[in-house]
């Protein structure tokens, strides 16, 4: 079956689509977990970014440090700040959270024919009521838990006109962050779903999107999942990102058969071993940490 109108990767998932889940009446996004968690996560599993856009919704990135707050006092700044707090690795930082998720993960896989996950991983996101996410895709199928709070969700096509592969590629082999070219006609284009606690979304893979918070503090957890479809695309995505670096000018992997793909994959985990491309958004320079009554929730780096 071909894909719909509007995207170039085939899937199970067709449309931005909203589930139910049981996580919010087991307490995991109350105060007092959320604090305690804080004071025990691993710091080097922190992402903490602050994001501002211009008039035309292009964004810069700060990024931020644990610092040495209290997990209540640490909750408390993102409370009032401007924050967007990712705690990456889930399940391993907090295995009952990630134990009592993969039971709506599998109902929600079960309901569209042919999905069918080959890894996952999860992220707990803290962020502040006025937060927003700037456009960016996942090189990977997403299932969005909310939790707390209320946020607005826009989804946009995925197809050439605003997720060109050339920066799809630039993402996959580390060269940038998520985010993606961005215009604000795409507005008119975008799916937009509100999500109250207890629904999960789900969208096309790779589908960009963005969010904001609706004047609320918000905790959502997203599970990213890999399917033998979206590893083989990455592993084109890769290559083809190495080639253009070399002055190639690579096909399209919507063009390329499943053979191809798969032969790319294979050539993509020697490419990776050879350390042919750079990462270079490893060393992202951090210069600020969170602190209560600071502007925006962003104090001072200490050393």
């Amino acid at each position: 079956m071909s894909p719909p109108a509007g995207t170039r990767y085939p899937g199970p998932i067709r449309l931005a689509e909203v589930h139910s889940h049981g996580l919010v009446e087991q307490g995991f996004a109350a105060d007092e977990a959320l604090a305690e968690l804080l004071d025990r996560y691993p710091a080097e599993l922190f992402d903490i970014n602050l994001y501002d856009f211009d008039d035309e919704g292009q964004v810069s990135m700060r990024t931020g440090a644990r610092g040495r707050l209290s997990g209540a006092d640490l909750l408390e700044a993102i409370k009032q700040g401007r924050l967007w707090v990712n705690l990456r690795e889930v399940e391993r930082g907090w295995p009952e959270l990630w134990g009592s998720a993969m039971t709506d993960f599998h109902r929600m896989q079960a309901a569209y024919p042919g999905l069918k996950a080959a890894g996952a991983s999860g992220q707990l996101i803290l962020s502040s009521p006025k937060a927003r996410v700037p456009y960016h895709f996942d090189a990977a199928g997403v299932a969005l838990f909310h939790l707390r709070g209320r946020k607005r969700l826009f989804v946009y096509p995925g197809d050439e006109a605003h997720l060109p592969e050339a920066a799809m590629e630039k993402v996959v082999s580390r060269q940038t962050t998520e985010e993606t070219p961005y215009r604000l006609a795409f507005e008119a284009d975008a799916q937009v779903l509100d999500l109250e606690p207890g629904q999960m979304a789900t969208w096309p893979f790779y589908a960009p999107h963005r969010v904001e918070n609706l004047d609320r503090f918000c905790v959502s957890l997203s599970i990213e999942y890999q399917t033998w479809g979206t590893r083989l695309r990455n592993g084109a995505l890769y290559v083809n990102a190495w080639r253009r670096l070399n002055g190639a000018r690579p096909a399209p992997t919507d063009r390329l058969s499943r053979p191809a793909m798969a032969a790319r994959w294979a050539g993509s985990l020697a490419l990776k071993r050879m350390g042919v491309i750079e990462n270079r958004i490893a060393g992202l320079a951090r210069d600020f940490e969170p602190e209560i009554g600071a502007a925006d929730g962003a104090g001072t780096l200490k050393s």
